[in-house]
């Protein structure tokens, strides 16, 4: 979430890969712009470079004009997968891990309930979901579902439990304390928060926020809180054999949250 989330990011996310010998890394970066709507070429060219392998994205995809043209050349970008057909890039693709062991498949989905209008993300999903399959054509499964309400996310969580990884809920800004591994062995979190300074409003700046919210005519449009930010994150230790989850673990670190 805007400079703050970069530069915790930056700061943080190549000792944590080296300390968990971490083998695959994905974001959500569509916040990552200075002004907390969308991502640029630069910026995810800089994520790679600090170890991101493929960054997700949601509602705000398309905030910048230049990504609609970037996405189509880099397949580590991905969009929602359920935007309208013939949208620009991919919803999903498939990576080799940083060991050059696993073939790893990522989902990009985005909810219909109280967010833009797309197409239906669970039957989407069920298309997916026969393309990619666990210990068929991939070794690991990853799901980002970017959704506003809990209950449509714990659905996906369960749509795919067994099927996949892990299921982490994105766009809430806010990390949920419901993390645990489901019946059949996929991982889940309704949301694991952002990366960005959390003495604000979502990441946006709190004393504009209010302003807003009260209907003051000095409230201007709202821009990202810029003091220490906090890295929220998941960790994830899997099975090699099942390609299912064995560990989960909730990453805060740093910023007004982790204190």
């Amino acid at each position: 979430m805007g400079a703050s989330g970069r530069n915790v990011l930056k700061k943080k996310l190549p000792k944590i890969i080296d300390e968990n010998n971490i083998d695959f890394v994905i974001a959500n970066g569509e916040n990552a712009a200075d002004d907390g709507r969308g991502i640029t070429q630069s910026i995810a060219e800089e994520f790679f470079s600090k170890g991101v392998d493929v960054i997700t994205s949601g509602n705000h995809i398309w905030d910048k004009q230049e990504t609609t043209d970037y996405i189509d050349k880099e397949n580590r970008l991905l969009r929602p997968a359920n935007l309208a057909e013939g949208s620009p890039g991919r919803g999903y693709e498939t990576y080799i891990s940083k060991n050059k062991k696993y073939k790893i498949g990522v989902i990009n989905l985005m909810g219909n309930v109280f967010m833009r209008k797309t197409d239906d993300v669970f039957q989407v999903a069920k298309k997916i979901r026969k393309k990619l399959v666990l210990k068929k054509n991939v070794d690991f499964l990853v799901v980002d579902f970017h959704g506003e309400i809990t209950s449509e996310k714990m659905a996906m969580g369960h749509f795919f439990d067994g099927l996949s990884t892990c299921v982490v809920g994105t766009h809430t800004h806010v990390p949920t304390a419901d993390t645990r591994i489901l019946e059949k062995g996929t991982a889940y979190q309704t949301d694991i928060g952002m990366c960005g300074d959390y003495n604000s409003v979502i990441g946006m700046n709190k004393e504009n926020s209010i302003k807003r919210f009260l209907k003051d005519k000095n409230a201007i449009k709202h821009f990202p809180a810029e003091g220490e930010g906090t890295l929220s994150g998941l960790i994830i230790e899997t099975d090699a054999e099942t390609g299912l989850a064995k560990k989960t673990t909730r990453l805060i670190d740093g910023g007004s949250l982790a204190k």
